[in-house]
């Protein structure tokens, strides 16, 4: 992949990431988090393809055979599925159960992305925005069928549009939105995805400078600040992931916070003795 410059802040503190995000006019960007600053936006589909050297001149047709095999399969599971020609539904509901599609998940709040940048992270992580109006072509959520769609007109929840702008995997370009029908887990982090033309790039690659930021956020510097906080505004994967398994994944943290002392120390908080 072509190396490209994505305008970079420097995060140091908590204070100073909260700091960036609220003096700067970011309220419609969309955010995501990654527990390594180094690790471009590639989606599960390309990082498989390219990972386990599927030939380009079958990428078309075995991402467009992953898709059917869904459809045709997991009607078996579901109580309901998706209409049958709703592709980008068929793929928000396959990245949801951790098929490889060309979706990225982002989310509309930079804390919920700092949370999945930090959690985990060891080394220096990073927070992505990406400012959809400024991606290029307008992306129309809604479009009935008996409306007429223009040519800049290219999101993928258009009817068709999936397959016309995206699958040929030749439209150097990256729309941002969600399905119609979203489900608990996009609800609950305020989420939404940003969609590929070409899954051989990432989408640092396909996006204009102007539409994209980076935060490298010190995570040996604000981790434990950032992740109190965080805790504290309910962000959890309990709360992110409202099911059993989100429940059993913020376990981990539990394991670094205690109400009436401090884990790494054994200082008692304010009031409390430690036996």
């Amino acid at each position: 992949m072509e190396h490209v410059i994505t305008p970079e802040i420097d995060i140091e503190s908590w204070p100073q990431f909260r700091a960036a995000i609220e003096e700067r006019d970011l309220l419609s960007w969309a955010f995501r988090g990654q527990a390594s600053h180094s690790w471009p936006l590639s989606s599960t589909l390309s990082r498989y393809l390219l990972t386990y050297r599927i030939h380009p001149h079958a990428w078309v047709q075995q991402e467009s055979r992953i898709i059917r095999i869904f459809k045709r399969k997991s009607h078996l599971l579901l109580p309901r599925v998706p209409d049958e020609e709703d592709t980008f539904q068929w793929l928000a509901l396959m990245q949801h159960h951790g098929a490889p599609t060309r979706l990225l998940d982002f989310t509309w709040s930079p804390y919920v992305a700092a949370f999945f940048a930090l959690e985990r992270a060891t080394d220096d992580a990073a927070v992505w925005a990406l400012h959809p109006p400024t991606l290029g072509p307008r992306a129309t959520r809604t479009v009935r069928a008996s409306q007429s769609v223009s040519e800049d007109e290219i999101g993928p929840w258009i009817p068709g549009g999936f397959e016309r702008h995206f699958l040929p995997n030749e439209n150097p370009i990256v729309v941002i939105g969600e399905p119609h029908e979203m489900n608990r887990r996009l609800v609950a982090q305020g989420g939404t995805f940003a969609i590929p033309g070409m899954v051989d790039r990432s989408v640092e690659q396909l996006a204009p400078t102007t539409a994209i930021l980076k935060f490298r956020l010190r995570t040996k510097t604000l981790r434990e600040e950032a992740m109190a906080d965080l805790y504290n505004m309910n962000i959890t994967h309990a709360t992110l992931f409202p099911d059993l398994d989100g429940l059993a994944r913020s376990l981990a943290y539990e394991l670094e916070y205690h109400w009436a002392f401090d884990p790494r120390t054994m200082k008692p908080r304010p009031g409390y003795t430690v036996e």
